[in-house]
């Protein structure tokens, strides 16, 4: 059984039927019931497709945090080998938000950065949501300063809610942590690629995501603020985030037509959840063709990327 939406319960209830006739069935409490249950899973499949067919963009936020969707550890588990974690910025201690270190990628030596949201309470608060504090961002600096020394690709997977707003994050310059691997993420002259797997949340996202080509699953969000937030300041009121979503323009099908983005990878039926290796291999499919694209170009990366962000919003 899923972790079911609140706009799934059609599905819920059929998917809870045909559970409950597999069990009668199994315990011998039930007459033939094949075809019933062949009846069931093709109306339950029918209304899953119609529902993600229609998914308003505060539906689509409600996926992107769906709490089994894969998280950035799956994604290094199953998408890269030999991976080396590097811990700590030099400077003041290790941030468990951002994972990042050395791996291969089908045979190549890339640099990789993520986000990480945990998977359970225990993961979640060692990861603090997936919430970077200036440590994690330095942490990624110096990720990046070493990739461009030794002329390694870089690849980051973003999945966050933002950077942490926490007092003592503040107090050690968490704004400048972010302008800064902003900076490196424009300035590095190798070869980039960033994909959001999830939630791309304002600074604490754009931070390892200005990249010369950004991807996002079918059913990521990515903006400035979160539609709570900006419900909160434009109306005073956090409950109205269903407006505010459609209004702030977060889906990957929106982002692609403003051309802030340069390709939505899809997710099987229902979700990445509902399909873990077939998103995995469509994400690294998406990413190997990407680097061996920019690999072979030659291009002077950082003003690629130059042109790519001045232009964004002057040919809409």
């Amino acid at each position: 059984m899923y972790n079911y939406l609140d706009f799934e319960k059609p599905v819920q209830d059929l998917e809870g039927q045909i559970l409950e006739l597999k069990r009668l069935a199994d315990n011998g409490q039930a007459v033939d019931v094949t075809e019933e249950i062949s009846r069931l899973e093709k109306r339950s499949k029918d209304a899953l497709r119609d529902i993600y067919k229609a998914l308003t963009p505060w539906q689509k936020a409600q996926v992107a945090r769906h709490s089994d969707r894969p998280h950035c550890l799956d994604y290094v588990k199953t998408l890269f080998t030999d991976f080396t974690p590097l811990a700590g910025d030099r400077a003041f201690g290790d941030d468990h938000a951002i994972v990042s270190g050395f791996a291969r990628f089908r045979g190549e030596s890339v640099a990789l950065i993520g986000q990480e949201k945990g998977s359970d309470t225990q993961t979640r608060l060692k990861h603090n949501f997936g919430m970077a504090k200036p440590e994690g961002y330095r942490k990624a600096v110096r990720i990046m300063e070493l990739a461009d020394r030794f002329s390694i690709p870089v690849i980051s997977l973003v999945d966050t809610a933002g950077a942490y707003p926490g007092i003592g994050a503040e107090e050690r310059g968490q704004a400048e942590a972010i302008a800064r691997s902003t900076s490196a993420c424009l300035g590095l002259k190798v070869p980039s690629i960033s994909v959001i797997i999830g939630e791309g949340g304002s600074g604490g996202a754009i931070a390892i995501a200005t990249a010369n080509r950004v991807y996002m699953l079918e059913h990521a969000i990515y903006s400035v603020i979160s539609p709570e937030g900006a419900a909160s300041i434009l109306w005073h009121d956090s409950t109205r985030a269903k407006d505010a979503a459609t209004n702030m323009k977060i889906t990957a099908q929106d982002l692609l037509e403003l051309r802030i983005i340069d390709g939505i990878i899809p997710e099987p039926l229902g979700g990445a959840h509902r399909g873990v290796e077939a998103v995995m291999k469509a994400t690294g499919d998406q990413i190997g063709r990407a680097l061996s694209e920019l690999v072979s170009s030659k291009a002077d990366f950082r003003e690629q990327r130059r042109e790519k962000y001045l232009a964004i919003g002057r040919h809409l």
